[in-house]
């Protein structure tokens, strides 16, 4: 499946799937709750009776529906922020209606306030104000210094949200040991909610300016909570600081949910956000200016908040707080609350003392949601000469040796925070978790889903032996009709260096067994798998299999079940047996070099032939080839993380740069053919602030020598309904084009719902417009023709019924396709049509196309 089915969603969708549970309803207090002043509904006000875990929160609208207690006579209203407010009820009380007022503490006086009229940028004394600090802000910006450092703790907490003690005692919970001393309450929220994991980061960052550098040392981490049951454990973690990554005000675009975000003090901010100045207020001894800011348009993504400018010539940020507008594109994020605090350092530099983040997340309404607290703190700022060593390693990220054995004693020290109680008693939640018989099969359930393989381990024991993938295990294709396939691979927990990994299939067509397996040593010891960044391994790998040139582009196994589907006709396949030794490095600035060795056999099959170029007078059974090459990877900046089956990108803002070369040597190991394929890309993400995302990828190549087709350059076609990555072309059939030159481009626009955010009735449905470019130009010499060549040595093109199926191209005209695509249909969902532009006379041609895809983004 694509990428765009981030690791993150799946975290959310096995968090939430651990404790599903159906409200059940009773005698209900229903009401709505406004703001005084602007008389708009508040969302996320918590209502609850005082003293009790009884409570919950208004929704989008302002609305909210609590059971009535016999015995409570009262209902309390609170949220950061406004005035708490506390309402006499009793057995009659069906409504309750409350206006809450902005809690103003501190108040010197008031200046402006936002007015109900067309809102003016011109003579506008908030835009004036909010221009001067963006025109300043160069000045506290951290990398405007020639060197700086500081000490960072982080602590990200997952919970459970909105939870009571009543839900606890029944449905699913009532099985899983949980009880009412595990609550906490949500400062932010006022909500209660249940952690369920918690880790820990003690880090030092320094930085010079030139030449430039930044590294960040790991003085300590630890984790405790839900991610020891998995040994993708580690993903939790890196995803989250991945998702919900450090913010920067002071930056033009802010990088959360992996969206970019207009800064309240971005260069684009007063085109973007409305500015009204509230009120003068007094923080600790300093005097600010109090602004509140919203977008122009609730649906783009960008912040609704407060921010707080010192009132001199500094025009410095003294406080900020944001949130995500009520009606905001953002998908699953129920809440999402940022609150920052910077301080005056001796030397009057203004630096981030305090950086709060509290989301909510939720996938449905009637499925739990889960809560993200991302707290960090920071401290011991300095600005002197940082020597050389700090900034000799390669690593952009540092981990000391013993960053996971650190004592008690460090992290009372480093901590800022203190743990709460539950916080602290985690692992014997876990442990008592761990008991629960529900717990078990809901583990084993999501264990499946998420990792898609089947751990073979005792109680208490990590898994030696892992079998899967499990969505291989029945498919199909032309050969071998339906196809059952069982596999599996070892783990480090059996040997952190050796793996062995491989599967046996059988197809009832062809009634031939097909296998694969491949045996791996790590230079370095893995924790879980020998993918693991940085690389350093050898491996040898042999298969015997059946295949289609289409099966390479794929980004998933070839056999994965919801790719079997197919749009085009995949008929013409090939019987391979395969050895391939692979030696694989990477280095930690982003360089990688795969080097190859291989033997390869070819037979065809299905209604492949392989026949001479004398009118076809000779068969040839098979073709052998011995090859070496090399591939250099370059993504500098780019981090990963680890599945069961392969490891993926976090995220995709690095650029991408690669260079392969593969030679074939006639007469070594009976090879028949001497060839060499260069090829080279380039693929780059460009973000257009608001306007969303710009992927461009270029691509180019030839094979230098006389071959016959099996080795000429196939272009990237997707064959399945599923759409597969950005590269591929959607209505080119099965080697439909054969090249020995070759360049494309593909051009790729996520407008992320900007163009329907101004649509009416659209706008409610929260679809997003992509669009997308895919041209190549081809080219086959005539020594490689053989419509032009009478080499017999080359073999005629495939036909398909007696029909010709495989073509040159016209070095004049490029294949082109186009699409016009809807994604976050229902949340999850992408459908795009796809025209084809060029070549619409070749026999088969498809002109236009539907594709679908899971595409769960934020």
């Amino acid at each position: 499946m694509n990428y765009n089915i981030k690791t993150i969603e799946r975290t959310i969708l096995f968090l939430t799937f651990l404790v599903i549970s159906f409200s059940l309803k009773a005698q209900q207090i229903n009401g709505i709750v406004s703001d005084a002043e602007t008389k708009e509904p508040l969302g996320y006000i918590s209502v609850y009776y005082e003293g009790t875990t009884i409570g919950t929160r208004t929704n989008f609208d302002g609305k909210f529906s609590i059971p009535y207690r016999t015995g409570k006579t009262e209902i309390t209203f609170s949220a950061i922020g406004y005035k708490t407010q506390v309402i006499k009820i009793d057995s009659k009380t069906r409504n309750v209606n409350v206006k809450m007022s902005s809690d103003k503490v501190l108040l010197d006086e008031v200046v402006i306030k936002p007015k109900r009229e067309r809102y003016k940028r011109k003579n506008n004394p908030a835009v004036d104000l909010m221009r001067k600090v963006i025109d300043n802000k160069k000045e506290f910006k951290l990398e405007e210094n020639d060197f700086y450092q500081y000490n960072k703790y982080q602590k990200m907490k997952t919970s459970l949200n909105d939870l009571t003690e009543e839900k606890l005692g029944k449905g699913i919970y009532k099985g899983l040991n949980f009880q009412k001393d595990q609550l906490e309450k949500s400062e932010v929220t006022g909500g209660y909610i249940l952690p369920v994991s918690i880790q820990e980061t003690a880090s030092q960052v320094v930085y010079r300016k030139s030449p430039k550098s930044q590294k960040t040392y790991i003085k300590g981490e630890t984790s405790t909570g839900i991610e020891e049951f998995f040994s993708t454990g580690d993903m939790l973690g890196k995803v989250l600081a991945d998702v919900f990554a450090d913010v920067n005000i002071y930056e033009n675009n802010l990088e959360l949910l992996h969206r970019r975000f207009v800064s309240p003090i971005g260069t684009n901010a007063i085109s973007f956000y409305k500015f009204y100045i509230m009120d003068t207020v007094r923080i600790d001894n300093d005097s600010c200016i109090h602004l509140s800011f919203v977008p122009q348009n609730v649906q783009d993504f960008g912040f609704t908040g407060h921010i707080y400018i010192l009132n001199d010539s500094s025009y410095a940020v003294r406080r900020c707080r944001m949130n995500l507008p009520k009606q905001t594109g953002v998908n699953w994020v129920n809440n999402m609350d940022i609150e920052q605090e910077f301080v005056k350092l001796d030397n009057g530099s203004w630096v981030l003392k305090n950086d709060i983040m509290t989301v909510d997340l939720s996938l449905v309404d009637f499925i739990q949601g889960v809560q993200i607290e991302r707290t960090t703190k920071y401290n011991d700022y300095s600005f002197n000469e940082i020597p050389d060593k700090q900034f000799k390693p390669k690593a952009l990220v540092i981990k000391e040796r013993n960053a996971y054995n650190k004592d008690p004693e460090y992290w009372a020290e480093v901590r800022q925070v203190p743990l709460t109680e539950t916080e602290g008693s985690m692992d014997d939640f876990m442990e008592r978790l761990a008991q629960a018989p529900a717990f078990k099969y809901i583990l084993f359930a999501t264990k499946i889903l998420f990792e898609n393989y089947v751990e073979t381990t005792k109680k208490g024991n990590p898994s030696k032996i892992d079998l899967g993938p499990i969505n291989t295990f029945v498919s199909g294709n032309y050969v071998d009709g339906t196809r059952l396939r069982f596999g599996g691979t070892t783990t480090a927990h059996l040997n952190p260096h050796l793996f062995l990994s491989g599967y046996g299939a059988y197809g009832f067509r062809d009634k031939r067994w097909k296998y694969s397996g491949e045996i791996t040593y790590s230079f370095l010891k893995a924790e879980n798998f020998p993918w693991e960044f940085p690389m350093h391994n050898i491996s040898f790998a042999y298969r015997s299999e059946v295949e289609s040139p289409m099966d390479k582009f794929l980004d998933t196994d070839k056999d994965n079940v919801f790719v079997s589907m197919k749009a085009f006709p995949v008929d013409l396949m090939s019987y391979v047996r395969e050895g391939t030794f692979t030696y694989k490095y990477e280095t930690y600035g982003g360089l990688s070099v795969n080097l190859f060795a291989k033997r390869k056999n070819e037979k065809p099959t299905g209604l492949l032939e392989f026949r001479r170029n004398n009118e076809g007078k000779d068969f040839v059974r098979d073709i052998a080839t011995s090859e070496l090459g090399f591939k250099l990877r370059f993504s500098p900046g780019e981090s990963y993380i680890n599945t069961k089956q392969r490891r993926k990108p976090v995220n995709k803002n690095a650029p991408i740069f690669t260079l392969a070369h593969t030679t074939g040597f006639k007469g070594v190991m009976q090879s028949d053919y001497k060839s060499n394929i260069t090829e080279v890309s380039i693929w780059n993400r460009f973000w257009l602030s608001s306007w969303g995302k710009l992927d461009l990828t270029f691509k180019a190549g030839a094979q230098w020598n006389t071959v016959p087709f099996p080795l000429l350059i196939v272009p990237s076609a997707n064959l399945s309904y599923i759409a597969q990555n950005d590269e591929t072309f959607n209505l080119m059939r099965n080697m439909e084009f054969l090249n020995d030159r070759y360049a494309s481009l593909s051009v790729i626009y996520d407008m992320n719902g900007k163009l329907f955010n101004r649509i009416p009735l659209f706008n409610k449905l929260k679809w997003r417009e992509i669009f997308k470019v895919k041209a190549m130009y081809g080219h086959l010499t005539d020594k490689n023709n053989p419509f032009l060549s009478k080499n017999p040595d080359l073999f005629l093109f495939p036909t398909r019924n007696g029909e010709q199926s495989a073509f040159v191209m016209d070095k004049k005209t490029p294949y082109v396709e186009a699409s016009i695509g809807i994604y976050n249909i229902f949340k999850f969902l992408q459908v795009e049509y796809v025209r084809r532009l060029t070549y619409l006379d070749n026999p088969g041609a498809s002109k236009h196309g539907i594709r679908v895809m899971v595409n769960m983004g934020f």
